[in-house]
């Protein structure tokens, strides 16, 4: 149907919404899949993503991150994997990070990183769908997808190709987040999935003199409107420069963020 706007609660046309959802490999199992999304760029996903799949790695969870920011990918970076991903006839082998997450990102099929890559919309869903189905994950407990900022191509692939269990919204404290945060919810309702948490990134600054929360980008307001949403699970992650400096180090599964394991152990109980 040329025709469809992806918005099924309104559509006539009863179709089955499964018959769009791609197969894993017979090398793969995966049980649970969440993806992280945001409204706009720059406000931590990728941070989020591989503090909460280190988090699960740490709880003896087989976890595996894809990293679906195909144009934009820094998943490798922040976990210091340089190797490219290896290949037989059976499929693609995820990158493994020290900690063991199984990763994969256009960056580990590519012989320069540094270069650009300039592909239209359909090319860049059709590599989605191969993450899925091409790499060999083998049995994963959790998945975290890292999507691109927006409700464009990638996410809509995500969502109609591969079985989401629930979505991550991560956010910032300012004046858009909630306009942010609604066009999550309301692309989440049109593909009748659930949003499972709100992260809200670079949500206050501890001054190292006096100890006091300094609220850089405004008062939080995440809070209220996530129970105007009816979301329980929300995070306020702080500024903290040892995040950037162990992202900048590959070590980023070294780095203990507080309050996480509380917010992934309600992801875990949906």
């Amino acid at each position: 149907m040329s025709d469809c706007t992806h918005d099924c609660s309104s559509c006539e046309h009863k179709c089955d919404n499964e018959s769009f959802l791609e197969k894993t490999n017979n090398q793969s199992s995966v049980k649970k899949v969440y993806a992280v999304i945001s409204g706009k760029g720059g406000v931590g996903k990728s941070f989020t993503t591989s503090v909460l799949a280190s988090v699960a790695a740490r709880n003896g969870y087989k976890t595996a991150i894809m990293d679906a920011d195909v144009t934009g990918p820094s998943i490798p970076k922040v976990f210091g994997l340089t190797d490219n991903c290896t290949a037989d006839d059976t499929g693609i082998y995820p990158a493994v990070t020290k900690n063991g997450i199984e990763v994969i990102s256009i960056n580990l099929l590519m012989d320069d990183p540094t270069q650009p890559v300039i592909w239209r919309g359909p090319v860049i869903a059709g590599v989605i769908k191969q993450f899925w189905t091409d790499v060999n994950w083998g049995d994963v407990d959790v998945m975290f997808i890292d999507c691109p900022p927006g409700t464009g191509d990638v996410p809509l692939t995500v969502f109609q190709s591969i079985p989401v269990n629930g979505i991550i919204v991560v956010t910032s404290p300012q004046d858009l987040v909630s306009m942010i945060v609604a066009k999550a919810v309301n692309m989440a309702k049109m593909m009748n999935i659930p949003i499972l948490g709100v992260v809200e990134n670079m949500s206050y600054f501890v001054c190292d003199k006096c100890k006091e929360k300094h609220y850089i980008y405004g008062e939080s307001h995440v809070d209220e409107i996530a129970k105007s949403y009816g979301i329980e699970n929300v995070l306020r992650v702080p500024i903290l420069p040892e995040a950037a400096k162990k992202s900048d180090e590959g070590k980023i599964d070294e780095f203990i963020l507080p309050d996480t394991e509380a917010f992934f152990d309600k992801l875990t109980e949906k």
